[in-house]
């Protein structure tokens, strides 16, 4: 057997690097293959990991659009396809480099295995393009690793053969653990090093990233408003690691540069921002990712969209749907602030640090 590993963005690396572990461990033959999707980021995962792609499409261009970038990934992928064989060609959750690796590969008679299989929010709008990817991914598809067993009820409900989907939790914890296990044996950088001397970490700090293509413009205006306000009225640290993309930069910088307590700084590396989240009381994100690592860490995630995929976190009160409403953000972070509720009792829904194991045991027994 022999396995494809594909992946394009930072958040895949995470969550694809304890999947490569585990087929090293078990000394399973298995190249892998990076469409640089994003760069920099990427970058920071892989050396932190110790990945060293095989294949390197390096496909990223400033203000790039999706079909220019869909078109290059499937000619990139009719390259590696012609020159090695694979049995099987595992991709990751909801991104461009996801379902364009997955049309490639089904397009040459290779099986797909889907990890974070089966999330929904039924709204192709929302988030934008992440949800039509993974349903189109998700037809693509053989094996299907869902992460919660509503991710499996809506692989089912959509038709897919309840054998071919396993639930196995999700491989972001795997990651997660992982670092933290390095963060507590001494591991430090630069970044930590700054954050430390930055932030002032006895008062109560609020973590805050966005991304989302659907909050660009107004959304992310009033999502910085409900900051200003909250570092107002409160005394707090904010610390914002502003994305890469301009259309974020601008207006970020335009509505929170200068204020005392507001912290805007360059994104962080992935073991400095589990770091930062550790230390931290709350995080205001639109995020996935973070929905799915807070519940471990015991912080509570305000998430600035309308819908989730990740309804589990939301039931259970590790998540709160605020959107981009300026007057819902601020009122329940500061619910949050006043409150000296824990979850320390609970489990979190989405992994237990084992579903790379889960994954590889399933591709090796079938």
């Amino acid at each position: 057997m022999k396995v494809l590993v594909c992946f394009g963005t930072r958040p895949e690396a995470i969550k694809m690097a304890p999947i490569c572990f585990e087929l090293k461990k078990r000394n399973i033959p298995y190249k892998l293959c990076v469409t640089a999707q994003h760069r920099e980021m990427l970058d920071q995962v892989l050396s932190f990991f110790n990945l060293i792609p095989d294949y390197d499409l390096n496909l990223m261009k400033p203000n790039q659009n999706l079909n220019t970038l869909c078109s290059k990934i499937l000619l990139k992928m009719d390259y590696i396809f012609d020159k090695d064989n694979f049995d099987i060609v595992l991709v990751h959750g909801d991104t461009s480099t996801s379902t364009m690796v997955a049309l490639s590969s089904f397009h040459r008679g290779i099986k797909v295995g889907h990890i974070e299989a089966g999330l929904r929010t039924y709204n192709k709008r929302s988030p934008f393009p992440e949800e039509l990817n993974r349903q189109i991914t998700g037809r693509l598809s053989d094996i299907h690793f869902a992460p919660t067993r509503e991710a499996k009820n809506n692989l089912i409900n959509e038709g897919v053969d309840k054998f071919n989907i396993i639930v196995t939790g999700n491989t972001v914890i795997d990651a997660l653990l992982h670092t933290l296990e390095e963060l507590e044996n001494g591991y430090k950088n630069e970044n930590i090093t700054n954050l430390n001397e930055l932030v002032n970490f006895n008062k109560k700090v609020i973590t805050v990233t966005g991304h989302r293509r659907e909050n660009l413009g107004e959304g992310l205006e009033n999502i910085c408003d409900g900051i200003i306000e909250l570092s107002e009225n409160n005394d707090i640290e904010i610390v914002y690691p502003v994305h890469l993309n301009p259309n974020v930069q601008e207006i970020v910088f335009k509505k929170l540069v200068g204020k005392s307590n507001i912290h805007l700084i360059n994104p962080l590396d992935y073991p400095s921002f589990i770091w930062l989240m550790n230390k931290s009381t709350m995080i205001i994100s639109d995020s996935g990712g973070i929905q799915e690592e807070a519940p471990t860490l015991n912080v509570p995630v305000l998430v600035t969209r309308e819908t989730t995929e990740r309804e589990e976190g939301v039931i259970l009160g590790f998540s709160y749907l605020v959107g981009t409403d300026k007057f819902k953000l601020v009122s329940k972070a500061e619910d949050i602030l006043n409150s000296k509720e824990t979850f320390l009792e609970k489990n979190n829904p989405f992994g237990n640090g084992k579903s790379s194991v889960e994954i590889v045991n399933f591709i090796m027994k079938n």
